[in-house]
């Protein structure tokens, strides 16, 4: 007999997912009082195949076993198809090594009698009732028939199916011709990891279909074809927002937040280990109620330029005061600044009349959009995370790029002229962290994360959406939701219909 300790780990191989070899050693009993004759025989081939291995034309025998109480048997040897007698291992996943296995005949006769060594991918569109695809044989082995000693034999893992995360099967055909000799097999051990499923007809188990190898079920992945992206993630998450300047900063203007209006939506793109890789963002030029030639840029606050590694889709017209460096980021700044576009009105010419789609008795022009791509540093000792990056949009006035306005309390980008702060009425307070904001928290810019209806030209935004005066100078604790369109929440007369 076999020691106790080898069929506890012959079992543990059988059950334990990520045991490293698959075991047949015909040893187990699902009913260990049948320690002999016809019954025990069944009892421990039954116990096998409960566990998804499978037979053709093979049973156990306690009669001069290799090793232990029981071996493996084929009938009569006097067929040479493979399809006579063999034994199908459960599905695994192989890892790389050697099947071994030891081998005898049962008596010095017969004029041939072979061992085929095969494996069976899985096909569940072309496959058998088993879901076994076409068998490929990698190796054989011929008996000396003269004799029956035990043969301790050794077949390599193909590198076609070693460590491919795929499942396969292993098919051993015991073939012959001549005599009446019948082949016996024992200890059987192949390296992989079980991967049948006795519950469910010893199909596979439940297989992540993952055609990258990224580790992201293609079920999950975005780019199921691409190791290097994995998931999307927009912002604004449902559909485009919306950002409106005011360009007469620091002076409050006329206050109608039309002088460029902007949808926009930003996807940053992150691999599987959810590092940023990419960021894609449509910018769609709305509207233009100002004659100010503005430029529209995007600052990642916090990171330096050389985290980005090209960018494209920027739309310039020759602007002056505009310098890039290779990778498409603006010289000269502390973090990593975009020019989406340099000039407004070239991006989007008045069709007609002052300003574009501001005036409703004007010809309109149909909106623009501009695509932009940045790429990331992707080593893993420079990733970027999704909080790394702060987004920091603004719109250089008129040509002279010193002078930009941004979101209330976004801090303004190296070439900002500071001369401004505080004129007028601004009233910045860098050491406070208040910038773009009048005395009242009123301010030059606003993001909304929907898309939303923009004033007339010349109508007071304030007196278009009602509530967003006390949104503003209650520093944003009043009206959340100040520009839905609720009931006494907007004059809809001064916002302009596309």
């Amino acid at each position: 007999m076999k020691k106790i300790v080898s069929l506890i780990t012959i079992a543990a191989c059988v059950f334990q997912l990520n045991a490293q070899t698959i075991v047949l050693d015909c040893e187990t009993s699902s009913s260990p009082i049948n320690n002999s004759g016809s019954r025990g025989a069944t009892d421990r081939r039954n116990y096998d195949i409960a566990n998804c291995w499978s037979f053709g034309g093979v049973g156990y025998t306690d009669i001069s076993a290799i090793n232990g109480g029981w071996s493996a048997q084929s009938g009569q040897a006097t067929s040479l198809l493979v399809t006579s007698f063999w034994v199908k291992s459960p599905w695994l996943k192989p890892t790389s090594g050697n099947i071994t296995v030891k081998a005898k005949l049962t008596a010095s006769n017969g004029t041939i009698r072979r061992l085929h060594i095969a494996y069976l991918p899985y096909d569940a569109v072309t496959g058998n009732s088993a879901r076994e695809g076409a068998r490929v044989e990698f190796d054989i082995f011929n008996f000396t028939t003269s004799n029956t000693n035990v043969n301790n034999l050794s077949f390599a893992i193909p590198a076609a199916i070693a460590n491919s995360n795929q499942p396969f099967k292993i098919m051993i055909s015991l073939a012959g011709d001549g005599g009446n000799s019948r082949i016996m097999i024992d200890d059987l051990v192949i390296p992989g990891t079980y991967f049948a499923d006795p519950a469910n007809s010893c199909f596979p188990q439940s297989q992540i279909q993952d055609a990258d190898s990224d580790g992201v079920a293609d079920a999950d992945d975005a780019y199921p074809n691409d190791n290097t992206r994995a998931y999307n993630n927009f912002y604004p998450a449902g559909n485009y927002g919306t950002l409106m300047f005011e360009d007469l900063w620091p002076a409050k203007g006329d206050y109608d937040f039309n002088d460029l209006v902007i949808d926009y939506q930003y996807n940053l793109v992150t691999n599987a280990d959810n590092k940023v890789v990419e960021m894609k963002a449509n910018v769609v030029t709305r509207a233009i109620g100002a004659s100010y030639r503005n430029g529209f840029g995007l600052q990642f606050n916090g990171l330096s330029s050389d985290k980005i590694t090209s960018v494209s889709g920027a739309k310039y017209h020759g602007a002056t005061w505009l310098s890039n460096a290779a990778n498409g980021t603006e010289n000269g700044q502390t973090s990593a600044n975009i020019i989406i576009f340099d000039d407004a009105q070239k991006v989007l010419p008045s069709p007609g009349g002052s300003g574009s789609n501001t005036i409703p008795a004007n010809p309109r022009v149909a909106p623009d959009t501009t695509k932009i791509t940045v790429s990331f540093v992707t080593a893993s000792s420079q990733a970027i995370g999704l909080n790394d990056l702060i987004l920091n949009p603004y719109i250089i006035v008129n040509q002279e790029r010193g002078k930009e306005v941004h979101l209330p309390d976004n801090i303004p980008s190296s070439k900002v002229n500071t001369a401004f702060f505080g004129q007028m009425q601004d009233d910045t307070k860098p050491a406070q962290g208040k910038y773009y904001k009048t005395v009242d928290n009123l301010p030059w810019a606003l993001n909304v994360v929907k898309s939303i209806p923009y004033t007339h030209t010349t109508n007071d935004f304030v007196s278009a959406y009602l509530k967003f005066a006390e949104w503003a100078q209650s520093n944003g604790t009043l009206y959340t939701d100040w520009f839905e369109n609720n009931a006494e929440y907007r004059d809809t007369n001064k916002l302009f219909v596309p």
